[in-house]
């Protein structure tokens, strides 16, 4: 505390000085302090958000100059709240971070009548429909204050949707009445959050207004398209690791079908490969007779090509998946001869 402030609460009145000392009590408790207007709140239902609140955050409602010196001896930065308190304000307290804070006061607000004289906080609009109210003077009332109204269909029908206010603008008691009338609740009340400090950062509401879908949306963007990069980078981490592994493996195994190297762990795949090779070339016999029975009424090659690739990659990544395809289409291009030779040779071999 400020030697300032320490003499201006010496001479505070005793009942003073306790409320600020249980105020400052509250603000050294919470790791988020802000400031909140509450004015036009009915006491009934300032009662209500204080309950609701309960268990998340702690309002507290005292006179502007005790919440002012309260503010200062605290320090720690809850200082700069001071220019905030003004009119009808309170404290609020929080474990949450600011943003947290923000989100759960605007969605506890509830929509409210608007009395004569009020400022409208946006646009009011009187919708197009039936307003169920039976012919009479309500219709003459409703276009005085700009809405295209009628009698029709034995009721008062608004034809279109009528802007009858600016934001902005004062309301009038003739719209007031016509507001109330037709039940049109046009301005929400709750706790409006003027400022708060959390580990000394002064945060304004423009601050903490964000749509957090939208926000969700883009670190997960984001996260994907670094993890992309890392991958085709081949920069490993622990989150890219796995995929890298299973890219080279898939690699590994296709650079091994492809050079029918010899191994335990290829036999079972260069045996399709193999398979499907002769399969292909007996295909292409016209004489059916010249086969061997088991090789006699043998699929579609591209059939058994496809049988080939799903049997070698069924293990593997999706980015493996798709190195395997790439690699198998190559070496069927490439490779036709040798593969013909090969199988023309087991053909060979076969018939003796």
């Amino acid at each position: 505390m400020s030697a300032e402030a320490e003499r201006k609460t010496q001479n505070l009145p005793e009942w003073k000085r306790e409320e600020v000392d249980e105020i400052v009590g509250i603000l050294e408790g919470y790791e988020s302090v802000g400031v909140v207007n509450i004015a036009g709140i009915p006491s009934r239902q300032l009662q209500d958000m204080r309950r609701d609140l309960h268990g998340t955050a702690e309002l507290r409602v005292s006179r502007n100059t005790l919440l002012e010196r309260a503010l200062d001896e605290v320090g720690d930065g809850l200082g700069d709240l001071v220019e905030h308190v003004e009119g009808q304000v309170g404290l609020i307290g929080t474990n949450d971070n600011p943003f947290t804070l923000y989100q759960e006061l605007e969605a506890s607000k509830t929509p409210a009548p608007i009395g004569a004289g009020e400022v409208a906080p946006n646009d009011i609009v009187v919708p197009e429909g039936d307003t169920g109210v039976d012919p009479g003077p309500f219709v003459g009332e409703l276009q005085s204050v700009g809405a295209s109204a009628r009698i029709q269909d034995g009721s008062i029908q608004v034809t279109e949707d009528s802007t009858v206010l600016s934001a902005g603008e004062e309301v009038s008691q003739d719209l007031s009445n016509v507001l109330s009338e037709l039940g049109i609740e046009p301005k929400e009340v709750g706790l409006d959050l003027r400022a708060v400090v959390s580990e000394g950062v002064l945060f304004d509401p423009e601050d903490l207004d964000i749509d957090v879908e939208a926000y969700r949306s883009d670190v997960q963007t984001a996260a994907a398209r670094a993890r992309n990069l890392s991958i085709n980078a081949e920069y490993a981490t622990p989150a890219t690791a796995p995929t890298l592994i299973a890219k080279a493996t898939g690699e590994a195994k296709s650079l091994g079908i492809q050079a029918s190297i010899e191994s335990p762990d290829l036999a079972d795949d260069l045996v399709t490969k193999a398979d499907a090779q002769v399969r292909a070339l007996a295909a292409q016999i016209d004489d059916e007779e010249a086969l061997p029975e088991e090789l006699q009424d043998v699929e579609a090659p591209a059939a058994a090509a496809e049988t080939a690739d799903e049997e070698s990659t069924d293990d593997q990544d999706d980015e493996a998946d798709e190195t395997d395809a790439d690699d198998a289409a190559e070496e069927d291009d490439e490779d036709d001869d040798d593969g013909d030779d090969g199988a023309a040779e087991g053909l060979g071999n076969m018939f003796g």
